[in-house]
Parts: C-alpha cells; sequence; structure tokens
C-alpha cells in the first residue's frame, strides 16, 4: 500500500502531497475532469480518504475517479457513508481486501445497468485486449458493438478499465482484482459459459483469418502478437474443459498452434495440440485440422521426440490426400530436420530434393530456399564439398532476392544455415578468407532476428569454423555465446553441444583432462536427443584427448569406432581427420607403417571430397614421418603440392604451421 498522510487537523496542502497516496489521490482527481489545486482546507479531508482506503492504489483511484463529479468533500462523504456500514462494531480497521472489495461494490453500485453489463461481460477478457475483441464478446448483435465500445470509454474513464498503446494498437486492460469482482458477477447473471465460449470462438475466428499468423512459410515476426496470448490460453482452456465447447476448442487449438510456435511457446503448443487430437472424433480425422494439429505437434517438440516422426509421416498422408502442397511441403521441411538431426543424411538428402520439386510445383520461392540449402548441406555431410557449395551459394542468393526472411519457417532460418554451411564449404576447399568473411555474417544475420534456435546453429557450426583455423580466442568467445543462449532458451540439446565444443577446444589447447570430462558429460547429454550429426568430431576429439594423456589403446578403440560410425552413416566430412588423427595414435604405438597407410587414405579421401583444408593437415603429418625416415626430398615435396595450391587464407593456423615445415625441410 501506498504511504498516506497523518492524521492532522493542520495539514496543508503542501504537507500532504509529499505522501503517494496523495499525489495518486489528486492525479486521478485531475484525470476525472477536477481542474482545481488542491487546497489547506480539503488537505486533511484528502488524506483521510486516503487512511480510510488503507493506501490501496486501486481503492484510491476508484475514489478519486469520482471528483470530477462530486467534489473532494462530495466523494469524502460518499466514502463515508460507505464505510459507514462496514465500520460498525469494528474497533480495528478493515483488512485490505474487505477496503478493496467495499470500494469495488461502491464503484460498481454507482455503474448504469449497461455499464455493469458491459464491465461483467469483459471480465472474461485474461490480460490485454483490443476494442474489436470488446465489441465482439460483449455485444449481442452487430448493431450493438458501437454501444459497447462507448460503454468500454466511459468505464476507462471511471478507472475501472485501463488503457495501453502497443505497437499503434490501443489495448485494454481489467486489473486482476476487478476482473475477478466482475467475473463474480458474471456468474451470479448465469452468463458465464455463454460469454466465455463467445470469447473462445471469437479468437478462433481472429487467429484463423489472420495472415500474418496463419502464413505457412513464417515471413513475419509474430512478437507483436504477443499480447494476444493470455486470452488465447483463456479461450481454451474453457473450450477443452468438461463444460466448455470441443468443437470450438479443436478449432482454436488449431490456428492458435502457428502463434504459439512462432512465439516460441512450445511447450504449451503441443500440451494443447495433444488435449485437441486426443477429443477428435472419427469424422474429424482426416481433416485439414488434424493435418495442422499433427504438424504442430511435431513442431513443438522441436523434432526431439521419436513420436515426431509419425506425427510428420500422419501429417504428409493427409496432406498428400487433401491435395495441400504447401503444407505438404513444410511437412517436409520437419522430416527433413528430423532425419538429418538422426544422422540420416542420405534420407535427408532425398526428402530435400522431393521438396524441392514440390516448392517449384507450388511456386514457394521460401521452399526452394529451404531445399537448395539442405541439399547443400547434405552434399557437406557426406563428403561432397564442391556441390554443398553450389547449392548452398544458389540456396544463399535467392534468400537475399526474397529480402526479410525470419525463421518461422519450421523454426529455421535457411539464409543464415545456407550461409554458415557455404562458409564451411568454402573452408574445407582452401578459402580460408572467405570463409570466415561469410561465418561471421552468417552470425550477424541470426542474430539480428533474435530466434533462439538459429542463432544456437550458427554459433555451433561457426564455433568448428574458427576452431579448424585455430583462432582459439574467437573459438571460445563463441562457444561461451553459446551456452548461454541456449541456457536462456532452455535448449538442453544445443548447451550440450556447447560443452562438447568447449571440451573440444580445451584438447585444442592442450588441456586434455579438462576436455575429456567435458566432452563426455555432452556425450551423455546428447544420446538421448540423437544429435548426431557432430557426434564422430566430438569422438574424434576424445580420441585425441586420450593419446594426449597417454591412454593408447582406449583412443585407438575410440577413433575405430568413430570411423566406423562416419562410414556406415555417410557422415563423411570429417572422415579424411578421423584418419589423420587415428595415424598420430598409431605414430604413439611406434606402428609408423599402418600410421603412413592411414595417412594415405585420409589423402585419397581429402582428395576425393575436395577437401584441400584436410589434405593440407594429412600431408603436413605425412611429410613429418617422411622427414623422420629420412626421407627430408619426398617429405617437401608430398606437402609442396598440396600447400602450393592455396590461394589465400596464409595466416590461418594450419598455413602457418605447413610453412614453418616447408621451410624446415628447405633448410637441411
Amino acid at each position: 500500500s501506498l504511504d498516506c498522510p497523518p492524521e492532522d487537523a493542520g495539514l496543508t496542502a503542501t504537507e500532504a502531497l509529499r505522501y503517494p497516496a496523495a499525489q495518486l489521490f489528486m492525479e486521478r482527481a485531475a484525470a476525472s475532469g477536477y481542474d482545481v489545486a488542491l487546497s489547506d482546507i480539503d488537505a486533511p479531508i484528502v488524506a483521510r480518504s486516503c487512511r480510510r482506503l488503507d493506501g490501496v492504489a486501486l481503492a484510491i483511484e476508484l475514489a478519486a475517479s469520482r471528483v470530477g463529479s462530486l467534489g473532494i468533500r462530495g466523494t469524502a462523504e460518499l466514502l463515508d457513508n460507505r464505510f459507514g456500514l462496514l465500520w460498525q462494531g469494528r474497533r480495528t480497521a478493515l483488512p485490505r481486501h474487505e477496503t478493496l472489495n467495499a470500494m469495488l461494490d461502491w464503484s460498481y453500485s454507482l455503474l448504469s445497468d449497461r455499464e455493469k453489463l458491459v464491465l461483467c461481460r469483459l471480465s472474461v477478457f485474461v490480460g490485454a485486449f483490443t476494442r474489436q475483441a470488446a465489441g465482439s464478446v460483449a455485444s449481442e448483435t452487430e448493431a450493438d458493438e458501437a454501444n459497447v465500445i462507448d460503454t468500454v470509454t466511459s468505464l476507462v474513464a471511471k478507472f475501472l478499465i485501463s488503457t495501453n498503446v502497443i505497437n499503434e494498437t490501443t489495448y485494454y486492460r481489467l486489473l486482476d482484482t476487478t476482473r475477478a469482482y466482475a467475473a463474480a458477477k458474471l456468474a451470479e447473471r448465469g452468463e458465464a459459459d455463454r460469454i466465455a465460449r463467445r470469447h473462445a470462438i471469437f479468437y478462433s475466428r481472429f487467429l484463423e483469418h489472420d495472415e500474418i499468423i496463419q502464413s505457412l512459410f513464417g515471413e513475419y515476426d509474430l512478437s507483436g502478437y504477443a499480447p494476444h496470448i493470455g486470452n488465447v490460453r483463456a479461450a481454451l482452456g474453457w473450450a477443452l474443459s468438461d463444460h466448455g465447447d470441443v468443437v470450438v476448442g479443436i478449432g482454436l487449438a488449431t490456428w492458435a498452434a502457428p502463434l504459439f510456435i512462432g512465439l516460441w511457446l512450445l511447450g504449451e503448443c503441443r500440451g494443447w495440440c495433444e488435449r485437441a487430437l486426443a477429443t477428435l472424433d472419427d469424422a474429424s480425422r482426416g481433416t485439414r485440422q488434424e493435418m495442422i494439429l499433427q504438424e504442430a505437434l511435431a513442431l513443438s517438440s522441436m523434432l526431439s521426440r521419436d513420436q515426431a516422426r509419425a506425427e510428420l509421416e500422419r501429417g504428409l498422408a493427409l496432406a498428400e490426400a487433401l491435395e495441400d502442397r504447401p503444407r505438404q511441403l513444410r511437412l517436409l521441411v520437419g522430416l527433413n530436420h528430423f532425419l538429418g538431426r538422426l544422422g540420416d543424411i542420405r534420407g535427408a538428402l532425398a526428402v530435400a530434393k522431393q521438396g524441392g520439386v514440390i516448392a517449384q510445383a507450388a511456386k514457394h520461392p521460401a521452399g526452394t530456399v529451404w531445399a537448395e540449402c539442405w541439399v547443400g548441406n547434405a552434399h557437406h555431410f557426406l563428403g561432397n564439398q564442391a556441390a554443398a557449395q553450389l547449392h548452398c551459394e544458389r540456396s544463399r542468393a535467392l534468400a537475399v532476392e526474397l529480402g526479410t526472411f525470419n525463421a518461422n519457417f519450421f523454426v529455421f532460418d535457411f539464409r543464415s544455415i545456407a550461409t554458415i554451411f557455404f562458409a564451411r564449404a568454402l573452408w574445407l576447399r582452401g578459402f580460408s578468407d572467405q570463409a570466415l568473411k561469410f561465418v561471421r555474417r552468417a552470425i550477424d544475420e541470426a542474430a539480428s532476428r533474435d530466434h533462439a534456435v538459429p542463432t544456437c546453429i550458427s554459433l555451433v557450426y561457426a564455433s568448428t569454423l574458427l576452431l579448424w583455423t585455430g583462432d582459439l580466442p574467437g573459438t571460445s568467445d563463441l562457444i561461451e555465446q553459446l551456452i548461454v543462449h541456449a541456457g536462456r532458451h532452455s535448449l538442453a540439446p544445443y548447451r550440450a553441444l556447447g560443452i562438447a565444443l568447449k571440451g573440444e577446444l580445451a584438447i585444442a589447447r592442450d588441456e586434455p583432462e579438462a576436455g575429456l570430462d567435458l566432452l563426455r558429460s555432452a556425450l551423455e547429454i546428447l544420446r538421448a536427443p540423437r544429435f548426431n550429426l557432430l557426434i564422430t568430431d566430438f569422438i574424434g576429439a576424445l580420441a585425441e584427448g586420450l593419446r594426449k594423456t597417454g591412454q593408447f589403446e582406449e583412443a585407438i578403440l575410440t577413433i575405430n569406432g568413430a570411423i566406423a560410425r562416419s562410414t556406415n552413416s555417410g557422415v563423411e566430412f570429417n572422415l579424411s581427420e578421423l584418419l589423420r588423427i587415428k595415424s598420430q595414435i598409431l605414430v604413439a604405438q611406434h606402428d609408423r607403417e599402418s600410421a603412413m597407410n592411414c595417412l594415405t587414405e585420409a589423402l585419397t579421401v581429402a582428395r576425393a571430397q575436395s577437401a584441400l583444408a584436410w589434405e593440407l593437415r594429412s600431408a603436413m603429418a605425412l611429410a613429418r614421418l617422411l622427414a623422420e625416415d629420412g626421407q627430408r626430398d619426398q617429405a617437401r615435396h608430398t606437402l609442396a603440392l598440396v600447400y602450393d595450391r592455396f590461394t589465400e587464407g596464409f595466416e590461418t593456423a594450419d598455413m602457418k604451421l605447413a610453412r614453418t615445415l616447408l621451410e624446415d625441410l628447405h633448410s637441411l
């Protein structure tokens, strides 16, 4: 409660207005049309009114709203009459809630019948609501909506409703205490369920017919719709309850799903979709509503549950049966991501190609951006870096041509994703300067859209690229950003990826014990959601850490497991590097012949993949072994053949090491 002026017959206006309660009283009095400054004569009266209202802000506002018509003394007399009944027989002050209820009773009694009716009906709103919503829900006919809006304006003037302007739209709101009071009155009228049904129908239609919310490919930012979410929740809660209307609830859940997803309220989305699907009868199955609910169900789990595949495939079957190509395309995006996360890159590539055909037929350029991006990503992971560069460049160019492209297309921003994989392909092909330029652009693009998952994706893959270049401080900075960002948005798998990358970085910094601990803990977390795409990277780093700590037997078993996993899954983009790591372990075990064979195979793989960067690393390792065996000319020739094919990136860590090694080989 607010501090009130003390009981003092000689209290002056200046003294009274030092207290927040008196200040609020006079501010609200002025807002009600009272244009006279507080006098010394009236100051004790205002002070007494504030004390009588226990300094309760809402009670003071309600009382002061009458000063414009009744004056300070007239308002005080009404308060005395209202509170006199409550004070009879009492020796202590009224409890705060009784003070507030008394003021609400008083304010309510002074309303016209029309105002009482509208106030009660508006109690169905939770949080902010628009003038259109008020008119639709509180009126009986369209012709009556204008009268309802006039009544709302009157209730605002009496401080029973507050207003707020958000993004140039005026929103109305009942304070929780006023709303609870009015809701009780609505129940007494026997209208609670009837008005709740009208409220749910309004929001169902509002969501269904809003083209921005229902945009299939999410070209729009939905954050501006956040003020509506309280009412959508309340409407769903009533409609899907035992005393609600299931038909209305199913429709509302269907049209609300994109809003929940667009606002990243994924857990809520899943809960409402599950409840709506559970209530579908046989006649409702196979409909467009079920298709949308199945899609939202899969997406709201970030496609991390095993059931997501069944949900997506059910949605796809419905989309095909209903000949809904745009929805079919969107569901294919989800299936593509699901397969990609599991490491089924060949399956994901097939889905992306299928989606590309449908995108062309459906004339959805955003779908083509995704298809080209994921065809490029798939080629990258499969080890075809030239094709990866080509398709990612196409995707990126089309995304730039389309302009602003937000992340809501199945929550992924394919412009930034295409850019990051374009950069990775460039680095592997030996264009590290260009790669660094594009990786920074990808991070900036993702951050500018302020979407959690795309930002995490960019940080994950940008971190690995900086680690490849040997920029350890830059890598560390990105990893910490990733861990903080993922933690803030409760994205546990991406946080685990950050921990794994931190472990990989520690091993690169020759801190193998710390790195091994981090990698093991992260891999344990990543096992459940099966984030498999980068697992071989992390297992390779684990093997490197084991080698550095002298655990050679475990290291060789670990790296063999990573190589087998890579070849079996087809995720071979780092196979050459895994073979190089194995060669280092074999050298530590004094098996130089097997190590050389490993490096020869690594070079062959790198050349086949157009991965000049991996080829350089293996060439350096082989050159060292050859030099140690006295074959310095052969060592110099082997390394120079690779080094001389580079045209940029001469200040990266690998190029500096290669240049130093060549100089050493020339000098002796």
